[in-house]
């Protein structure tokens, strides 16, 4: 099988025209060499079945970041049939140095320069057959995001496919040669084919980007934005969720129930009570997932997330950290583990490792599920969202703490360059690839962690069969009860600490487990939980689950982008430690007021 790789610098639209290219069928795979994840997808090209590879964004081959490694060992190990080289026209005077150094290398490559539609509204003009003559390489105008020009890129590329692979030059001259030579042939191919004016026109990035990154007004519109956002997903998703839990608990009794009506009490109970309940309380919360990874598209694919980290930069420094770890924990809210594998890009170890250390306090899709439900159950409509938002305010809080408390053994003395992107508005197109790529993380996730996680609690609630079913004389009863001293300080009940144990494996089998634990669903559910909860108890139980120990999966990145089980075990019991201290503040606090 031939197998093509993208390269380009970050911000280039790279993602963008694989997803194009792939239709969002990706895959993450290692690779012989590196060890580290990398998206690829298969597609047809002409007669041959090709994979796709997209490495991840540098700005130099040369350098010495962990991506910047990871592309340079990616080529000297699997050498590509097709380089698929991506730049963004309207920074082509900055992007040609990285295509210079590529093709010191000797690669078989196609060039695209992508954003050419914003390249032409800036009045940039670029000759893409003069560049190609001038290099030797086909080069091609491209707007990856509305596909002009794609079905062009896409011949040239199935043609290019044809000729071998030249190979690795063996031979190449020093760094310091190859810059010089670099240079000078930049400077030759700009002059011959590219004009850019001496002024680019006032447009509306300038514009909004005046009251976007005011040095007082920038932050509090960055809050009152991420304040919106979490209020859209509760106004549109809460309506959804309802209605999808009422469709399952349809289901259950007018299908499922009689279907399995012959079967003997135990096996009804395990599949209606344990799997069935369990996993359709969570399946409700697909809508709220899909809103909240719209909304979130929308914000990070105008480039504004870029902005937000402008703004913090000088926050972040305070603590050891700068604007790329804000980014992270922004990312951390969709899901801690792609954002623990950004922090890549910072060459230097120690801020790497602060960054991780602080990135498993945002506040991710999973944990977001959990306080969706509580809050529905226990807070009045008009205060659901505030509640929420909160807790995304106490993620933050706790980062930076943990920031403060840990910077001085992890001093960091990198400096901080960050690209501003002009703003864009996704397609409709990439908002919904991007809300289904989460639903089938969703339910991929839902058909292993979620399910084996509820048949165990439905079995730690049933067993032993001399029992009553989720009493106190079951083994997770007693589990429960021999917890319970050091839960109840902090306001958490037997039933509740067992849902935390499960919820060390995946945040979202929590929920599902309290389904089974009180054999309830939907609406029965959260009348149960508004019965034996109080308010201050669940906020309580929210700030534990805010905190305490993330999931497997993100453990296990962890560890992996670490390399260091030590730093692993402080980030696990500093976490959980942490978690119980708030939360006993917090529960300990609001009863001494009265509450």
């Amino acid at each position: 099988m031939k197998r093509i790789a993208l390269l380009g610098m970050p911000n280039t639209g790279k993602s963008t025209l694989f997803n194009r290219m792939t239709g969002g069928s990706a895959r993450v795979g290692n690779w012989p060499g590196i060890t580290v994840e990398l998206l690829s997808g298969k597609i047809l090209l002409g007669s041959d079945m090709v994979e796709i590879i997209d490495l991840p964004g540098i700005y130099d081959i040369h350098g010495f970041s962990e991506d910047e490694q990871v592309v340079r060992h990616f080529l000297h190990d699997n050498v590509p049939d097709l380089a698929i080289i991506v730049l963004n026209a309207t920074q082509i005077e900055r992007q040609l140095s990285l295509l210079f150094q590529l093709k010191q290398y000797n690669l078989n490559m196609v060039v695209l320069l992508n954003m050419a539609d914003e390249a032409r509204k800036f009045g940039i003009t670029i000759d893409a057959g003069k560049m190609s003559s001038s290099l030797g390489i086909p080069i091609f105008l491209l707007s990856a995001k509305y596909g002009d020009g794609y079905h062009t890129a896409l011949e040239a590329v199935t043609k290019a496919l044809r000729y071998a692979t030249p190979g690795m030059a063996e031979d190449l001259r020093s760094q310091l040669e190859q810059d010089t030579h670099i240079e000078s042939e930049m400077t030759r191919v700009l002059q011959h084919a590219v004009q850019v004016p001496l002024r680019l026109p006032d447009n509306l990035t300038d514009q909004l980007d005046r009251v976007m990154l005011h040095p007082w007004l920038g932050l509090p519109i960055f809050f009152g934005i991420m304040f919106l956002v979490f209020q859209g997903i509760f106004f549109f998703g809460q309506p959804l969720q309802t209605g999808v839990g009422d469709l399952f608990a349809w289901l259950r009794e007018t299908a499922l129930a009689p279907l399995v009506s012959g079967l003997p009490a135990i096996m009804q109970g395990l599949l209606l009570d344990g799997i069935y309940n369990g996993v359709a309380t969570v399946a409700a919360f697909i809508p709220i997932i899909i809103l909240f990874f719209l909304f979130m598209a929308i914000v990070e694919d105008t480039g504004y997330l870029s902005r937000a980290a402008f703004l913090m930069d000088a926050l972040m420094a305070r603590m050891g950290l700068d604007g790329r770890s804000f980014v992270m924990l922004l990312m951390g809210f969709g899901c801690n583990v792609p954002a623990l594998m950004g922090t890549r890009v910072m060459r230097s170890r120690s801020l790497r490792l602060l960054s991780m250390l602080v990135i498993p306090f945002s506040l991710c899709s999973a944990r977001l599920q959990v306080f969706v439900f509580i809050t529905a159950a226990l807070f009045a409509p008009k205060s659901a969202a505030p509640v929420v938002f909160s807790l995304y305010l106490f993620s933050f809080a706790a980062a930076i703490l943990t920031a403060l408390i840990f910077k001085r053994y992890f001093p960091n003395s990198e400096p901080f360059v960050l690209e501003l992107p002009p703003y864009r508005f996704p397609t409709l197109r990439q908002m919904l690839l991007r809300g289904w790529h989460e639903v089938y993380h969703f339910v991929n996730r839902a058909s292993k962690f979620i399910i084996i996680g509820v048949v165990l609690v439905w079995l730690l609630t049933h067993f032993p069969s001399t029992a009553t079913p989720a009493g106190p004389d079951t083994w997770a009863g007693q589990i429960g009860s021999w917890l319970h001293p050091l839960f109840k300080p902090i306001g958490v009940t037997a039933e509740l600490t067992i849902a935390l144990i499960f919820g060390f494996v995946a945040k979202e089998i929590v929920i599902g487990s309290l389904a089974v634990i009180y054999g309830l669903s939907g609406h029965a559910l959260s009348g149960e939980l508004a019965h034996q909860l109080d308010w201050v108890q669940a906020y309580s139980f929210m700030l534990f689950t805010l905190i305490y120990t993330p999931c497997l999966s993100t453990i296990a990145t962890l560890h992996s982008e670490s390399k260091n089980i030590g730093f692993t075990l402080l980030s696990l019991v500093w976490s959980l430690g942490f978690a119980w201290i708030v939360s006993f503040i917090f529960y300990q606090g609001a009863r001494g007021l009265g509450y």
